[in-house]
Formats: structure tokens, C-alpha cells, sequence
């Protein structure tokens, strides 16, 4: 059952919104032509201010259309002109959980590898460092729970890569529930694969308090399998 937007609202002030966004949604308008959730939240906002015209939003960070949870947005220029320089310069630090089927050969490392994104086919490869363009690439994954079938992975990114998360786990051998663009060969459905933005911590940029939030993943197999995502 997919939740009206107020119901996803993880965190919200003056200056920020966070939205617990659904799988298949995607953070802004494209080529699609798709209800965007940024046109949502723009709508969100001028119906609880009450404001006659069009309200500001903008994005500050991207998540995949398949891909669920934390997306923050600002409500005041100056709160997205700091945030934007903050993801600039990793200040905001993202935690994400994925499913996969295969389990790692260890249960926690650091994965390094250097990406060269295809545009025509909007995925990412892991290339030799020596390719041109190729960007370097570093995430820490640790095992979170492991069931027959399906295994939970916590991600803390170290970079910001297109895909970074979905490519490097297919070059391990374990590619992401139902990602056949990586490599499973089972799709979820719905438009999702099993990767979540759980949560976002950074300081916030005008009161300077710490700001933490933690997104719920969706309530379907694989995620509903597992007792921390509960």
C-alpha cells in the first residue's frame, strides 16, 4: 500500500524535508514525464503554508527510481546553497541496506573498484584504473542478518558514484534482489530492487544541530523477511 506523502515525512522544520520515498518514485521531473516527488513535496508545502502561488523546494541529493528511502530536500535557498556544498564535500553521511541472494566471502570489508559510467545504457562498469574517466569508487558493507535465501547488508558510502552501491556489490558476485540491470535474475516487481537509504546523519545547516534520520523499508518480500527491518 503506498503512503500519501505526509504520512513519509521523516523529519521537517523551516529550512528542511525529509521524505521516506517509495520504490519506482523518482526524486525529480525526467524524460518519463512521471509525477516527480519533488513536485509533490512543492505541492506539500504550498497546501500546509497555505501559500496562493508555487512554493520552493529543491533537491539536495539524488537516489536511484528503483531504490527506497531518504531523500532530503531544502525549503529555503540558503538551506539548499549550504547542503548542496555539504554533499559536495561529504559532509552528510548516508547509510543504505541492501538484499542480496549470494553471501560475501567475508562478512564485512572494504570495496574499492574504479566505475566508468555508460550513458547509452545508464549503468556504471567497473573498469581498470587506467580507463580514462573511470572514477574511484569505495563503500564499507558489513552482514546485518542472513536467511536462506536472502542476506541484509548495511553500505556506508565513502563516495558518490553513479550506481556506486548496485555495481560494486554485482562485481563481488552478489547483485542486489531483484536488479537484473546488475545481474539477479528475479525481479521484485513494482518497479523496486532491494536497496534502501536507511538513513541520513549530518549537521544541520543553519541551526548547526545534529540532525538524524532513519527511514523504515518497504513492507514487502525480501525486507519484511528480516527482524531489523521490521
Amino acid at each position: 500500500m503506498n503512503l500519501p506523502l505526509k504520512d513519509r515525512i521523516l523529519y521537517e522544520d523551516n529550512h528542511l524535508l525529509v521524505v521516506n520515498k517509495l520504490p519506482s518514485e523518482i526524486v525529480q521531473g525526467d524524460k518519463t514525464g512521471d509525477p516527480s516527488l519533488l513536485e509533490a513535496v512543492k505541492e506539500y508545502i504550498r497546501v500546509s503554508r497555505q501559500k496562493p502561488g508555487d512554493a520552493f523546494a529543491g533537491l539536495v541529493h539524488r537516489i536511484d527510481r528503483p531504490v527506497s528511502g531518504c531523500v532530503l530536500y531544502a525549503k529555503t535557498s540558503k538551506a539548499l546553497s549550504r547542503l548542496t556544498t555539504m554533499v559536495k564535500e561529504r559532509q552528510i553521511e548516508k547509510t543504505y541496506w541492501a538484499v542480496v541472494r549470494n553471501l560475501p566471502s567475508q562478512h564485512s570489508a572494504t570495496l574499492e573498484h574504479y566505475l566508468l559510467k555508460n550513458e547509452k545504457l545508464n549503468k556504471s562498469f567497473v573498469v581498470d584504473p587506467s580507463r580514462p574517466e573511470a572514477k574511484k569508487a569505495v563503500l564499507d558493507y558489513r552482514l546485518l542478518e542472513q536467511g536462506k535465501t536472502f542476506k541484509l547488508l548495511e553500505i556506508k558510502l565513502h563516495t558518490g558514484r553513479h550506481h556506486q552501491i548496485r555495481a560494486q556489490l554485482a562485481a563481488l558476485g552478489c547483485p542486489i534482489a531483484g536488479d537484473l540491470k546488475y545481474g539477479d535474475t528475479r525481479s521484485l516487481g513494482a518497479g523496486a530492487i532491494a536497496l534502501h537509504a536507511y538513513s541520513l546523519r549530518f549537521v544541520h545547516p543553519v541551526s548547526r544541530i545534529e540532525i538524524f534520520v532513519r527511514a523504515a523499508p518497504p513492507h514487502f518480500i525480501p525486507w519484511n523477511i528480516f527482524r531489523s527491518a521490521g
